[in-house]
């Protein structure tokens, strides 16, 4: 893997929780190979991490930079895989944050 740029930072604490997914799938479908997302969040994004590998398996790479207990911070990465496709249509929330 090539030197992965970081390119934004998406606090999702701040976002009301309908548009947390959408603006998290649209945020990674702008990033190029090797790009790099940056989430925060106060509980565990594990539902989705799941909606990523159903929706853009081999798209990305995904990292735990803190685990709680305040806040949950992930590096997701766009891997070459991922931006030779359109890194998936997804972005329908999965439920799990209260959004639709």
């Amino acid at each position: 893997m090539a030197q992965v740029v970081k390119k934004s930072i998406i606090d999702v604490r701040e976002i009301p929780p309908r548009e947390r997914h959408a603006r998290i799938f649209a945020t990674f479908r702008a990033l190029g190979a090797d790009e790099a997302m940056e989430l925060v969040n106060d509980h565990d994004p594990r539902p989705l991490y799941h909606q990523f590998q159903s929706e853009m398996p081999g798209a990305f790479t995904w990292r735990y930079l803190a685990q709680g207990p305040e806040a949950w911070r992930v590096e997701i990465v766009r891997t070459a895989a991922g931006a030779a496709g359109d890194g998936g249509e997804g972005g329908a929330c999965c439920g799990g944050c209260g959004g639709a």
